[in-house]
């Protein structure tokens, strides 16, 4: 609610959106193409009276609509034909875009659904690392690696943070980063009570942290530069545009299409009175009550290398709420529009006529007063 007021966002949008909230997301799994093709995937689980359907705007989602067994222990899911996993969190691997071959970072994977769609994009082929700061989440990793058959993969449990000091020269790096939750209210309901003030804005500065680490990790050589993924499952603008905006002034990258094409609510340019760069359109915002999905957030960076010639893009700063009052000032003590109503004044006369009157000494000696009538006025 206090997102639809800070953003003026009207009555309706505002009731649709915590409606959806309360009921839930439909089921949703990606086929896993190092075992498997979708198609047999659909023919396998429509046998076992599993009613699945493709999401038309990714090659390897599913849509599950009912289901006579459990979706989470089937012999195709214990096989590892496919992840369980949100259709919103597929976005942030599909503008990743990971190609067999190259050296990529998934800073936070655990449980392992982005880091093994991540390894079947680049058909186990090329170079890939695992982190997650939490030891007890390295084994549900670990075994979907396993299952889903992904070979070219290490895991490490590190401070997301320090990884620039251990490794670089990523060719990409993924971060989806641990944020309040705000859009995934509908799987815990315990978000709107649980989060404060304090905890924003303490995952703000850890969220900034973690994408200017992404981004040292991240190549940047005059043969070749980098792609950094941020996404985060929050629809907050503290959370989204303000640490991309803060990233932008920090480091020499710039945002890039993030390649999910109309899909998606365009970022925000500005919201109240911050002003964010006009290229955050670029990012996309995924919101419950209209896609269906979890909510979620996508923004793609590439890292921009000065020594070659690319020129660093300017950043509009933030207005800040004195500068707002004195901008008013100043507007309002602007002239009037030329063109607007104009008042009357006064003219005035460039050629005044003046009156000339001649007088005779007599008449001058008489006018004046005498000393006897002084004196007397005097007394």
């Amino acid at each position: 609610r206090d997102f639809c007021l800070s953003r003026g966002l009207g009555d309706v949008y505002k009731r649709q959106l915590l409606d959806a909230n309360e009921k839930s997301r439909p089921i949703t799994l990606r086929a896993n193409t190092l075992k498997t093709r979708r198609i047999d995937l659909i023919k396998a689980l429509t046998e076992r009276g599993v009613h699945v359907e493709p999401i038309p705007w990714t090659k390897v989602g599913l849509q599950v609509f009912s289901s006579r067994v459990p979706v989470g222990a089937t012999p195709e899911y214990l096989a590892g034909h496919y992840m369980l996993q949100s259709a919103s969190s597929m976005t942030a691997v599909i503008a990743l875009d990971p190609k067999p071959g190259e050296r990529i970072l998934d800073m936070a994977s655990a449980p392992g659904g982005k880091a093994t769609f991540i390894a079947q994009l680049m058909k186990n082929k090329g170079f890939l690392i695992a982190n997650d700061v939490n030891p007890k989440r390295i084994a549900a990793l670990t075994a979907n690696l396993h299952r889903l058959g992904v070979t070219n993969c290490i895991v490490s449990n590190l401070d997301g943070r320090k990884l620039p000091e251990r490794m670089k020269g990523f060719d990409r790096v993924l971060l989806d980063a641990p944020c309040s939750g705000s859009g995934i209210v509908s799987r815990d309901p315990q978000v709107k009570v649980k989060k404060s003030r304090q905890d924003l804005q303490s995952l703000s500065a850890i969220q900034k942290e973690l994408i200017l680490a992404a981004i040292d990790c991240t190549k940047s050589s005059k043969s070749k530069s980098g792609f950094i993924v941020y996404s985060t499952c929050s629809i907050l603008v503290e959370e989204n545009e303000d640490v991309i905006q803060y990233a932008l002034t920090k480091r020499n990258v710039k945002l890039v299409d993030t390649g999910l094409g109309d899909f998606g609510v365009k970022g925000y340019v500005h919201s109240g009175k911050r002003r964010f760069h006009p290229k955050m359109a670029l990012t996309r915002r995924y919101y419950p009550h209209v896609y269906n999905m979890d909510g979620f957030f996508v923004a793609k960076l590439q890292t921009v290398n000065t020594a070659k010639g690319e020129v660093k893009e300017s950043i509009p700063k933030p207005i800040s709420e004195s500068e707002d009052v004195s901008r008013k000032r100043i507007r309002e003590a602007k002239p009037k529009d030329p063109n607007g109503p104009k008042t009357k004044r006064p003219k005035m006369n460039s050629n005044p006529k003046v009156t000339v009157q001649l007088i005779t000494r007599s008449e001058l000696k008489n006018s004046k007063p005498s000393r006897k009538k002084l004196k007397k006025a005097k007394k």
